[in-house]
């Protein structure tokens, strides 16, 4: 059951599962998802953890204003979301935009992450690929979210799954669905400014980088990037999985997280 709180002047969906005094673990998901991306997580962290999930701004049931949103300001949204509820610091599990999320906190707010997981994420959009985040926000003007709806499902989980796990990709098909275009636009407006490589350096955060093998859209190259920028970080590498790796390896998924969780 989700619950409301105001934080950074706009309504924020999460929900709260596991012991209440196990130690935290937050949990930012995708562009065009919302927090029952994490489903396939819980059952294997809220038996130790604390689990906080949200709706990311312009996601799900949290607000969603109009105009383009900054990556800025959805981590501010996220730190005052955790001292809203009284949380000082929480490890951080962040999957493409949720990744981008957590290398900013990392950097901005060193002292409230305990540990970082970044999945299937980036930290710089290059310029020559702007275009194409202006194009999908011209359609998402346009006609709403509908045109993404199947391309995305393409890069986001393999062909082989896509046809053996009809029942997922049809949650995933409903999770982009309902994303609010205003909410869709203003994060397209936020992502395609994303250049953070050269501060990765500065994260002191212990980090564990995951990637689906076959992720076209933030490859392994990119998370190898991450992993030799940011010290003593770990690199783990999910065989048959694309972008939402959590979904489509959960097993393995889980494994390497709650292992890396473990030693804390």
């Amino acid at each position: 059951m989700t619950t409301k709180i105001t934080a950074n002047g706009i309504n924020i969906n999460y929900t709260l599962e596991g012991p209440a005094s196990g130690p935290v673990v937050t949990l930012s998901h995708s562009l065009a998802t919302n927090l029952s991306m994490w489903d396939p997580q819980i059952p294997a962290l809220t038996s130790r953890y604390r689990v906080l999930r949200f709706d990311t701004r312009g996601h799900g049931g949290t607000d969603a204003p109009g105009g383009a949103y900054s990556l800025d300001q959805l981590a501010e949204d996220t730190r005052a979301l955790l001292q809203a509820l009284g949380i000082a610091r929480t490890h951080f599990i962040g999957l493409s935009m949720g990744g981008f999320i957590g290398q900013i906190l990392a950097l901005t707010y060193p002292q409230m992450l305990q540990s970082l997981v970044l999945c299937d994420t980036t930290s710089r959009v290059p310029p020559d690929a702007k275009p194409m985040w202006d194009e999908r926000i011209r359609a998402a003007q346009a006609h709403g979210m509908e045109p993404h709806v199947e391309p995305t499902i393409g890069r986001w989980l393999t062909a082989p799954f896509r046809e053996q796990r009809p029942d997922v990709v049809d949650r995933v098909r409903a999770m982009i669905r309902a994303t609010k275009p205003a909410g869709y636009i203003g994060c397209c407006h936020a992502i395609a400014m994303l250049d953070l490589t050269d501060r990765l350096q500065a994260i002191a955060a212990p980090t564990l980088v995951i990637v689906g093998e076959e992720d076209p859209g933030t490859p392994v190259t990119a998370s190898r990037t991450i992993h030799e920028r940011i010290k003593g970080s770990e690199l783990v590498i999910l065989k048959s999985a694309s972008h939402l790796s959590n979904m489509e390896q959960p097993e393995a998924f889980n494994r390497a997280v709650t292992t890396f969780l473990a030693r804390f």
